[in-house]
């Protein structure tokens, strides 16, 4: 059987990874504990069934042809060990520093221990190359009640969607969407018409599919040109350089948990979609945010935002790897009002679904696909030093089922999504919903944002303010 090669996209994020900026997404969930000894057997249901996937099994490696390519193959010294932690909250955090403490409902109680912060320095901690590219932390001892597992997945093994499927498999219970995790085989290719004649009928098509994908990529690569170099960016998003031979950055994270019907009555007296809402709540909190530091708010253009977009067709069940492109959209942070910041993002995004997700700066990840494999191998730090020209700033949703998961008969009560930093960037947001709620996933480097807590407790002050504008 051929090797499964890496789709170009998951090689291009294989290639890019640098042990100062991991390129691995997470989620942390924060689960009720059924009893004392919960964790321990969370811990040893999670590595018992993770034996039994396929998908969490295999590891990447490089291959000889094509040149600069990389493939899937099991990992014949697999052992959960290496992939399932039972670690203490209080003493993970302690250890390596802590993080940024998080607010709204999951917010530890007096005397307990927040798992966010032990969950930023392990964010901080790139996978190990050499064995399938996840992991998953059981968090002992965030409060008498709970306890909380921090699930890594590499971004070249799947992108948000993906990443769900996945954990999902660990859980009591799946989603309906996710039949589960398994090995994606090679596809079966169709057997062409022999003869030269055949050969000739194909060439029309061949000829019309290059010109088609070589105009794509030109038109991509004009829209990132138009889309300039960043301007008017706060110094709080930037990030410094890591030296040269720099290890692992530093991470902290915080979460915040706001009630869905609070975001559905703004959507419902303002017009748009709930991520639009969403967006604008981060522009709102990014604005509040800055104000309290004292740091001078951009005027005109705002940063740039990019906002990644699944291509799989609704209702496809997720998929191994990623079908990602993005869109553009500049946050109107010196916009003073809350509704016309909504106004503005609704509009941004409105002019982003038109041109649709194969155009416009913000489709820049299908640029990969033109790419070849040496190309990655070779272009991949460039790429990743590229990144802070491109934008300044994720946002990105990621969609959960509306179901209630369980592990070994402890209930999840809240998913936190968690999103990798690029080279130069200091903050990156993202937001699911979960049971009726919310949740912000804060990821930022500790260095450059000392205070994400603030930014935290920003986001609830202009959700606050927002439902007082339209009540």
């Amino acid at each position: 059987m051929s090797p499964e090669h890496l789709s170009p996209l998951d090689l291009a994020f294989w290639r890019i990874e640098s042990a100062a900026h991991p390129m691995h997404l997470g989620a942390l969930a924060v689960l009720s504990a059924d009893g004392p000894d919960a964790a321990a057997r969370a811990a040893a249901l999670l590595a018992e069934r993770c034996a039994g996937l396929p998908g969490l099994r295999r590891r990447i490696h490089d291959v000889l042809l094509p040149v600069g390519a990389a493939a899937w193959s099991p990992d014949p010294d697999f052992d959960p060990a290496r992939h399932v932690f039972l670690t203490d909250a209080a003493a993970a955090g302690a250890h390596t520093g802590g993080g940024a403490a998080g607010t709204g409902a999951g917010a530890a109680g007096a005397g307990a221990v927040d798992p966010r912060a032990a969950a930023g320095p392990l964010m901080a901690r790139p996978l190990d190359r050499t064995r399938p590219p996840w992991e998953a932390h059981v968090l002992a001892g965030p409060g008498p009640d709970s306890f909380a597992v921090l699930f890594k997945f590499h971004h070249a093994l799947a992108d948000g969607l993906g990443a769900l499927a996945l954990a999902a498999g660990l859980f009591d219970r799946q989603p309906p969407f996710a039949p589960g995790p398994a090995v994606r085989g090679p596809a079966r290719p169709v057997p062409a018409p022999r003869g030269p004649g055949a050969a000739l009928r194909r060439l029309p098509g061949v000829f019309a599919s290059r010109v088609h994908d070589l105009g794509q990529a030109l038109e991509i690569g004009a829209a990132v040109a138009r889309a300039g170099l960043p301007l008017g960016v706060p110094d709080a998003l930037v990030a410094a350089e890591p030296g040269p031979g720099a290890g692992a950055g530093s991470r902290s994270v915080a979460g915040l948990a706001l009630d869905l019907d609070e975001v559905n009555l703004i959507r419902k007296a303002a017009g748009g979609t709930v991520n639009d809402v969403l967006i604008a709540l981060v522009a709102g909190a990014l604005r509040r945010w800055l104000a309290e530091r004292g740091d001078p708010l951009p005027r005109g253009a705002g940063p740039r935002a990019l906002i990644p977009v699944s291509r799989r067709r609704p209702g496809a069940a997720p998929g191994a790897g990623n079908r990602l492109s993005g869109y553009l959209l500049r946050l109107p942070l010196a916009e003073g009002d809350p509704l016309r910041r909504l106004y503005a993002v609704r509009a941004g995004m409105d002019r982003n679904k038109e041109a649709g997700p194969a155009r416009g700066a913000g489709a820049v990840a299908l640029l990969a696909d033109h790419v070849h494999p040496l190309g990655h191998r070779l272009g991949g730090p460039l790429v990743a030093q590229a990144a802070r020209l491109l934008y300044d700033i994720l946002v990105t949703s990621v969609p959960l089922p509306g179901l209630t998961f369980t592990l070994g008969g402890s209930t999840v009560r809240e998913v936190y999504p968690l999103a990798p930093l690029a080279r130069g960037q200091s903050l990156a947001i993202a937001v699911s919903t979960y049971k009726g709620t919310v949740h912000y996933g804060l990821v930022a480097d500790a260095a450059a944002v000392p205070d994400l807590a603030a930014l935290a407790g920003a986001l609830r002050a202009e959700l606050d303010a927002f439902v007082r504008e339209v009540s």
